[in-house]
C-alpha cells in the first residue's frame, strides 16, 4: 500500500510540472509571436489563422496552471 501512495504523489508531481511546462510555454509562445517568433515545437498554432493561434495558446496557459494549481503544489496537512 505504501508503494502505491509514493507513486501516486510522483504522479501528481509530475502533473503539476507538466502544467507548469505548458503554461510557461504559452507565455513564451504569446511573447514571441508579436515578434513574429515562435516555439519550433508549437510552430503548428497558427496554421488554421491568427485567431485560433491566440485561443491554443491562452488554451494553454490556463490548462497549465490548472494542472499546477491542482497538482504542482504540496498539500500541507
Amino acid at each position: 500500500m505504501e508503494q502505491t501512495t509514493i507513486s501516486m504523489e510522483n504522479i501528481k508531481v509530475k502533473l503539476g510540472q507538466g502544467g507548469l511546462v505548458l503554461a510557461a510555454m504559452g507565455i513564451i509562445s504569446m511573447v514571441l509571436s508579436i515578434f513574429n517568433y515562435n516555439i519550433r515545437l508549437l510552430s503548428w498554432i497558427d496554421i488554421w489563422g491568427s485567431t485560433a493561434g491566440w485561443v491554443i495558446r491562452i488554451l494553454l496557459i490556463l490548462v497549465g496552471g490548472v494542472l499546477f494549481f491542482l497538482f504542482g503544489r504540496d498539500n500541507e496537512d
